[in-house]
């Protein structure tokens, strides 16, 4: 086992974690147990332009730390002119910015691969959309002063534990150009309220655009370093990869994707629809941390049709559709996809990839349309 240099060093060995090899069978005890700490967004919400707090999804790598607001400080310090330290108090005396922010958790679609990639298994589901406030990171860096030799940012919360025998807070970077970007938020507020405590209280880092595990949460420390980072999160965690010896690509930007509200009501256990028969409204939401949405096509039995896009409430929110469907009696297959700005057209069927990472394939929604 290794122990990352972030965060107080232990003499003690760690347990090495299973490893996570992807399977073709049931779902397993530890899957479970991740299922049940985590939770996803229910896909009736994409009805709400803004996501409720506990109806957004949720993922925790590790356990949620107890912070206390009197003395955490949030410290930048590294390859720097002048460290900084700030009290949330001093933070919150910043200039103000408010954001609303579609994130998505990178795994979201992880269970629906084949084979199964052996992590939290979310369904589709692992989304929402808030309005984040905070204050601009940028005017921070600049008072700080990065050096000529800084090349990466890293930031890293209160949250501890191990993951794949390697025992470490964790902690992501951001290229000194990304982190400059003018949205980027040290936030400390969602939908008008104090972060809970599963979202990163107090201060959290908030990137647009980015798949949810790069925005921080329980932010302590912001380091200036003079080479890429190499801790487990950043340069094992998160990537596109082939096979567990594959070095593979960084997950980084979120991928275009549309999503439906499942119509009619549902079974209680197979969640499968019945849908009376005569005009269905089909709506549902659009995004993309690249390109912006240009169109969104529905599906209903294999044909292809272009719905109606509402206007996008911010550059990093996702667009509300519509679509009007005559549903006919008998079984049908609904789905919809998302189209950018450059031309890219969401896949029908995701890329495996050893992790389970950025799956966008295409919803697909089973309907009986009853008389």
């Amino acid at each position: 086992m290794s122990v990352e240099t972030n965060g107080p060093a232990t003499n003690q060995a760690a347990p090495v974690s299973p490893v996570m090899v992807p399977s073709t069978g049931p779902i397993t005890r530890e899957e479970l147990q991740l299922a049940s700490r985590n939770h996803a967004l229910p896909l009736e919400m994409l009805r709400w332009p803004i996501t409720p707090v506990g109806m957004h999804y949720l993922l925790i790598h590790f356990d949620i730390p107890k912070v206390d607001p009197i003395s955490w400080r949030l410290r930048l310090g590294g390859l720097v002119d002048h460290p900084l330290e700030f009290t949330l108090p001093e933070l919150k005396h910043r200039e103000r910015r408010t954001v609303p922010v579609t994130m998505e958790c990178a795994g979201n679609g992880r269970s629906r691969l084949e084979p199964r990639p052996v992590s939290q298994p979310w369904d589709q589901g692992g989304v929402g959309t808030a309005e984040w406030t905070g204050t601009p990171l940028a005017p921070i860096l600049h008072e700080a002063g990065i050096a000529s030799d800084g090349v990466e940012l890293v930031f890293t919360g209160a949250d501890r534990g191990v993951q794949g025998g390697t025992e470490h807070q964790y902690a992501r970077s951001l290229s000194i150009e990304d982190a400059m970007g003018d949205d980027v938020l040290l936030a400390y507020e969602v939908n008008g309220q104090p972060l809970p405590p599963q979202h990163g209280y107090p201060l959290r880092l908030l990137v647009p655009g980015w798949y949810g595990m790069t925005s921080v949460k329980w932010l302590e420390s912001i380091e200036a370093v003079a080479k890429p980072f190499e801790g487990y999160q950043q340069a094992i965690a998160y990537r596109y990869q082939q096979g567990p010896d594959d070095p593979g690509t960084p997950v980084q930007r979120i991928r275009l994707r549309a999503l439906m509200v499942p119509p009619g009501i549902p079974d209680f256990f197979t969640r499968n629809r019945l849908v009376p028969a005569g005009p269905v409204l089909l709506e549902g939401r659009a995004w993309s941390g690249t390109h912006p949405i240009e169109r969104v096509e529905v599906s209903v039995d294999g044909e292809w049709a272009e719905s109606h896009l509402e206007p996008q409430a911010g550059a990093y929110a996702w667009r509300a559709w519509t679509f009007p469907w005559v549903a006919a009696a008998g079984e049908h297959e609904l789905a919809c996809r998302a189209i950018d700005t450059a031309g890219t057209v969401q896949p029908n069927e995701a890329e495996w990839n050893y992790q389970g990472m950025g799956n966008n394939s295409v919803q697909r929604v089973k309907v009986t349309v009853r008389n």
